[in-house]
């Protein structure tokens, strides 16, 4: 039985989106308007929108239900390419993506940090680039978030 607990307890703390690797941060608008301030920001930054996927659109296409919820598909190649040269196995992780969620009537913004998402490969933690990375996925979710 205590095993069973913390095994739950361990899963738990695992899908945390506050723990392992994950950062995120709130905002007062809507999922839409939170995207499109997004959007606005990798633009305004001179980084590439190559998709923006809306899942709840997607569900209801098949006749089924998620609370709003939609991905933007971003990057700027002077900085990802930097990682592939590193590793060309960063582009299975790259281009960035910062998702945006009505989590029971809050709207959050979620992403991955770099560290974690290169964590896996040969890239040095103290590549120059990945604090870049992580300093502009702050600056535009901030701009997101209002």
């Amino acid at each position: 039985m205590i095993r069973k607990t913390l095994a739950a307890a361990a899963l738990a703390l695992a899908a945390s989106p506050a723990l392992a690797g994950w950062e995120s941060r709130t905002s007062d608008d809507g999922v839409g308007e939170t995207m499109d301030r997004l959007v606005s920001a990798v633009e305004g930054a001179g980084a590439t929108v190559f998709a923006r996927v809306n899942h709840a659109e997607g569900a209801a296409g098949v006749g089924m239900e998620l609370p709003d919820a939609e991905v933007l598909i971003f990057g700027n190649p002077e900085l990802g390419t930097q990682a592939m040269q590193d590793d060309i196995r960063a582009g299975l992780v790259l281009p960035l993506r910062v998702l945006v969620y009505d989590d029971a009537g809050q709207t959050v913004i979620l992403w991955q940090e770099p560290e974690e998402m290169f964590g896996d490969l040969t890239i040095d933690d103290d590549a120059a680039y990945i604090e870049s990375i992580e300093d502009a996925l702050d600056t535009l979710t901030g701009a997101a978030a209002g």
